[in-house]
């Protein structure tokens, strides 16, 4: 008698994947606005980074084939700055990216960067006035009108929309609160991204374990998420062995192809994605522990970098 075949137990869910759905509500998008031209986003490439270049090419793809203009503009980071200031003073430049790190050993001078783009024009949520609004958990940003939404910093959102697609988020519950009792962990605590994306998810209701080579911290709403936004705690002498057995999604995205995410602690289950342009996870290991496993995330990021854009374009008609 043969025996029956055992189902696979980790369903592989590839970028491609989630970035259809979402481009194809950017296109929707574009349709029913009142645009009358190409809409158009400025990249600004200072520096010889392979991950950014690649990054460029896929987004001058996913442009090119979904309606929207892609200009590329490689520039020494002596003097990115003013070629920044004159994108933002460009009527034809509708949005602006750019693509870090910039200078690897200061990021103060990166962050200086981000506050050279005009809010207008942040394409990548990334200025002061957008990210308080993320960290303080403000949707809008002309309150009580709300006809101009804030724009979230784009990979940290692409990791909200691949959830949602995986059905983490629960539709029954209200909006904002849809990862209540869900434990996240994010291996990284960059400004750009892990900082972020902790600050979103909690502020959406999760438990959300922050690590980074400086130790771990734990985002929350507090008890029963009755706090309007997301707390901040250290949990001193905690790291990858006492959270990662907690956890229903682990996110990994660490900068170094040197750091694999321990296979053997994570919760038989959960819920693996890998940001980082290198692999966090060990593949064939982890697809014996993980029920599902999404190993990149750059080809939503793109689409929601799209879905931005259309976001700024009608923010400025709501100010007309």
């Amino acid at each position: 008698m043969a025996t029956p075949d055992v189902p696979k137990t980790c369903k592989v869910i590839l970028a491609d994947t989630i970035a259809k759905k979402l481009l194809g509500e950017v296109r929707e998008m574009l349709t029913k606005g009142e645009q009358a031209k190409k809409p158009t986003l400025a990249a600004f490439l200072a520096n010889d980074d392979p991950a950014a270049g690649q990054y460029a090419e896929w987004s001058k793809k996913t442009c090119e084939e979904n309606g929207f203009g892609f200009d590329l503009r490689k520039v020494n980071k002596e003097v990115l700055e003013e070629a920044i200031v004159a994108a933002n003073q460009d009527d034809a430049i509708d949005g602006i990216i750019v693509y870090y790190p910039i200078w690897t050993n200061n990021q103060q001078q990166d962050r200086y960067i981000q506050e050279t783009v005009a809010l207008s024009k942040d394409v990548e949520g990334l200025c002061h006035t957008h990210l308080f609004n993320m960290y303080h958990n403000v949707r809008f940003l002309d309150p009580p009108t709300n006809r101009k939404k804030s724009i979230l910093p784009c990979t940290p959102l692409a990791i909200v929309k691949a959830l949602e697609h995986l059905q983490i988020y629960n539709p029954i519950l209200a909006y904002g609160n849809r990862l209540f009792g869900k434990t996240i962990t994010v291996i990284n605590r960059s400004e750009v991204n892990g900082r972020p994306l902790a600050a979103l998810l909690a502020n959406d209701g999760a438990t959300v374990y922050s690590v980074d080579i400086t130790g771990v911290q734990v985002f929350t709403r507090g008890e029963g998420i009755r706090q309007p936004r997301h707390q901040v705690l250290d949990k001193e002498g905690w790291g990858l062995k006492d959270v990662l057995p907690l956890s229903d999604v682990v996110i990994g995205g660490v900068p170094t192809e040197n750091f694999k995410v321990p296979t053997e602690l994570i919760r038989d289950g959960a819920v693996c994605i890998n940001f980082s342009s290198y692999r966090n996870f060990d593949g064939p290991a982890v697809k014996e522990k993980a029920s599902i496993y999404v190993p990149s995330i750059g080809k939503v990021t793109i689409a929601v970098l799209l879905r931005n854009l259309v976001r700024l374009i009608d923010n400025r008609s709501a100010q007309e």
